[in-house]
């Protein structure tokens, strides 16, 4: 019943359709599919619908492959049933497709390594993960039970349907199945591992940090010579299940030396800075460990709000500023747990000059003053305040505040029974909105109704 009402009620995909034709089913249609939902049910699997979608900023496009909603149904019935298992063992320091741990939480697992001392990193990235994945490879390391075993190969082999046309899929993992994520971190299970056993424990291995988010992620240690022998290892690892590194995603840096140090990781720069040794009296350490938004990232959210203006050059105040909210308030939501605050400043300024220019071709005949009282408005201390007469308001990125993120604990799962520990989290989260922290607060992370605790992903 969980799975059912996962890929037909929550998931965002439920109105996209397989094959099949069939999408988000009426009430009265779900609970037939519940007792109709086995694994070893004997039917032959459908091949996946491919749909490809546009890569942000890039001109390139990525291969969906949307199962039938059966199919989805039954894959979220059988990753019900994996996840415990493998969370039980996954590494520390992986944080992709594992829904209590997140970007946040890999960017400060990188911080808490590099913060004590300036090293060398190699960021790097996985060519074509979900579509190379060895499939007897995977399958070996999976080891179960021969219904479930069978009905996965099944789903790696079904093939897709590309515009009519079938072809077959000789390696990979479909993107857009329900358990293909949980199959991906299965796949690269063990990296971390690979690649401590180049620094001997006498050597301590906590020296050299490996942080993955999916098919990211980075490498770092003290010295120039491991970050290469990493890089070999992992090559060498990764060609056993059928994958290797995208040359040019992969590049090795230094976190504070040289011209071009630091690196972005997902959305972020990372990168120290050379500071005095002296200050107030006191000694400092010559370098300045600062996590801010990436040059890129900041770039696409600038082309985006500026997408957004010019295709509402005839539409109404109301209607653009409900349109640029939720851009704003999810970008700022996203980088408020770094150094965001000059940036987020700098965005208002860029935010104030497309909206001006907007307001400026709707009126070329009218005065400055007149178009300003008519679209901005003076509230509190502000007096330039973009809102209409209702009172819908934009919002302004500065007005989003700070809010540090805590790293999740080392190997620490959800589904371990610690559910205080997840509930509190949940509690303190910056990536929860402020009206629901509170009445998580008032009710002491508990369902009012059953008395359970909430945990992370509960609607």
């Amino acid at each position: 019943m969980i799975a059912v009402r996962q890929v037909t009620q929550q998931n965002q995909g439920k109105k996209t359709a397989g094959i099949d034709g069939v999408v988000a089913l009426k009430p009265s249609e779900r609970q037939p599919m519940v007792r109709k939902l086995k694994v070893n049910d004997g039917g032959k699997v459908k091949p996946t619908q491919r749909v490809w979608i546009p890569k942000p900023g890039r001109d390139e496009k990525r291969p969906l492959g949307i199962p039938t909603i059966y199919d989805r149904a039954l894959q979220g019935l059988v990753k019900i049933a994996l996840e415990p298992e493998w969370e039980a063992v996954f590494e520390a320091n992986s944080y992709g497709f594992r829904r209590p741990r997140g970007c946040h939480d890999a960017i400060d697992a990188i911080f808490q390594c590099i913060k004590g001392k300036p090293k060398w990193v190699l960021d790097a990235d996985i060519a074509k993960c979900f579509d190379k994945i060895d499939h007897s490879a995977l399958l070996k390391k999976l080891n179960n039970s021969a219904p479930v075993r069978r009905k996965i190969r099944e789903w790696l082999k079904a093939g897709v349907m590309d515009r009519y046309e079938y072809q077959p899929t000789h390696a990979g993992t479909p993107q857009g199945g329900v358990i293909s994520p949980l199959l991906a971190n299965i796949a690269l299970h063990g990296m971390e591992t690979e690649v401590k056993k180049i620094v001997p424990k006498e050597n301590k291995q906590k020296e050299i940090g490996v942080v993955r988010y999916a098919d990211d992620f980075v490498i770092m240690h003290k010295d120039r010579e491991v970050i290469d022998a990493a890089k070999e290892v992992i090559s060498r690892w990764l060609k056993g299940v059928g994958l290797e590194l995208k040359p040019e995603k992969t590049r090795i840096a230094h976190t504070l030396e040289g011209d071009d140090s630091g690196f972005d990781f997902l959305g972020y720069n990372v990168r120290q800075y050379k500071v005095g040794k002296y200050r107030s009296g006191k000694t400092q350490k010559g370098y300045k460990t600062l996590i801010k938004p990436s040059a890129k990232s900041i770039k696409n959210h600038k082309e985006k709000l500026k997408a957004v203006v010019d295709s509402h050059k005839a539409a109404p105040q109301a209607a653009l500023i409900s349109k640029l909210n939720p851009i704003i308030r999810g970008w700022c939501n996203y980088h408020r747990t770094v150094v965001s605050k000059e940036i987020f400043g700098e965005l208002d300024t860029y935010l104030w000059e497309i909206t001006w220019k907007w307001a400026k071709q709707r009126h070329p005949n009218k005065l400055k003053s007149w178009i300003a009282k008519k679209y901005w408005k003076a509230e509190g201390s502000r007096q330039w305040n973009f809102r209409d007469n209702k009172g819908d308001k934009l919002l302004l990125h500065s007005e989003t505040e700070i809010v540090r993120h805590v790293k999740v604990k080392g190997t620490v799962s959800p589904m371990d029974g610690n559910l205080v520990y997840w509930s509190k989290r949940l509690r303190k989260s910056p990536l929860v909105s402020p009206r629901v922290i509170t009445l998580m607060g008032k009710q002491k992370g508990k369902c009012g109704y059953c008395g359970m605790l909430f945990k992370d992903g509960d609607k």
